[in-house]
């Protein structure tokens, strides 16, 4: 895989409404999202708006993806708005205008988004103006001083670029033999924390040029524990994880049969990386511009633990769900690697992989996501 800028053109969530979908597949960000609500509501009730003077607000979504979840954050974001400009001009309903901004990469699935977008206001009033901005949000995407609330959910995991020592064959930090970074040498999750502290610090000095002074900008990201070199921080949730395990012995499988050599597999690196709380307050301490109002490392119970009973009865349909699951994030830039057809073959060896694994079907596992809300000073 190439290590850079055409990430931003082959990157996003499995578009569509199939099984394998992501607006199918999204429920550890659902759990995520109703998680940290109440903290995303504190932080739009922190904004400093004064009466008569905030009639047209700006809101914009960044990495968006497409499905339930997209809309949920932004209907928080306009309830709350609009209960705190009720208040601020004496309970009566503000004549207010609010525009929102849905960005994602030029590989989103727009299309599916405006098209749900409609159905969700047709034939009640509408309580936004919409509009797409494609681009990555690791660049600038609207002009100075523009935005007055900002989200980013389940999204700044995803790195703009594989770091290019991880591509050096040969070298200490390439990651030969797997396609992820959990369990790999020091100098590869270096070359990656790396390029994740870059371009965490690149996204908030494009925040801070387009945010309004006093505005808030909330994140929720993939996260780890504090002071742990593991992605996950417990073995159970590393070896139940869509991009570790099963994900490395379905490319095997590929390169076991023939399909494909061992320099394609290890030419292909997935472009994540879960940082720490204590990552993130350092990026936005260097940065400047924000002042953090909080962070929280939340706890995501994985959605199939307590299913395990019913799955032992039907372990083909585990695998697949698995299966689904792990496409649903990974689907588009596999294919932009593989072709459709090599693509197909292994998802399909990934379901049988996790079929047959009753050891892992059996443990509970937790996903670390970490939610941050700041105001731009």
């Amino acid at each position: 895989m190439e290590s850079s800028r055409s990430l931003e053109h082959v990157l996003s969530m499995q578009g569509g409404e199939d099984d394998a979908s992501y607006a199918k597949n999204a429920y550890g960000p659902a759990v995520a999202l109703a998680l940290s609500k109440p903290m995303l509501t504190s932080a739009i009730h922190s904004i400093k708006l004064i009466k008569g003077s905030s009639s047209h607000l700006k809101i914009a979504d960044l990495g968006c993806a497409v499905g339930d979840n997209t809309f949920s954050t932004v209907d928080t974001v306009v309830e709350v708005l609009q209960q705190k400009l009720a208040l601020i001009d004496g309970g009566v309903e503000p004549d207010l205008e609010l525009e929102v901004f849905f960005s994602d990469l030029p590989s989103n699935d727009f299309n599916m988004l405006f098209r749900s977008l409609a159905e969700r206001v047709n034939g009640s009033s509408r309580k936004y103006f919409a509009a797409g901005v494609p681009g990555s949000f690791y660049k600038r995407l609207f002009p100075k001083e523009e935005l007055h609330v900002v989200v980013t959910m389940s999204a700044l995991q995803w790195l703009s670029q594989i770091p290019e020592k991880v591509m050096e064959k040969g070298s200490k930090t390439w990651n030969k033999g797997s396609v992820w970074i959990e369990g790999a040498k020091k100098e590869v999750l270096e070359a990656y924390a790396e390029q994740a502290d870059k371009d965490l610090v690149e996204f908030l000095k494009c925040r801070k040029e387009e945010i309004v002074v006093g505005g808030v900008l909330f994140m929720l990201m993939g996260g780890r524990p504090a002071g742990s070199a593991s992605q996950f921080g417990d073995p159970d949730s590393s070896l139940k994880h869509p991009f570790t395990t099963l994900m490395d012995q379905a490319w095997q499988d590929l390169v076991d049969e023939g399909l494909i050599e061992e320099d394609k597999r290890d030419g292909f690196n997935i472009p994540v990386y879960n940082r720490s709380t204590e990552d993130i307050a350092a990026a936005i301490d260097r940065c400047g511009g924000f002042k953090i109002e909080k962070m929280e490392n939340l706890s995501i119970a994985d959605y199939m633990n307590g299913k395990q009973e019913e799955f032992m009865k039907d372990p083909d349909s585990y695998g697949q769900t698995r299966a689904n699951y792990a496409q649903a994030g990974l689907g588009p830039v596999v294919q932009a690697y593989l072709g459709p057809d090599l693509t197909r073959k292994l998802f399909k060896r990934y379901a049988i992989r996790a079929a047959a694994d009753k050891e892992i079907l059996n443990k509970n596992c937790f996903y670390h996501m970490i939610a941050v809300s700041a105001i731009r000073i």
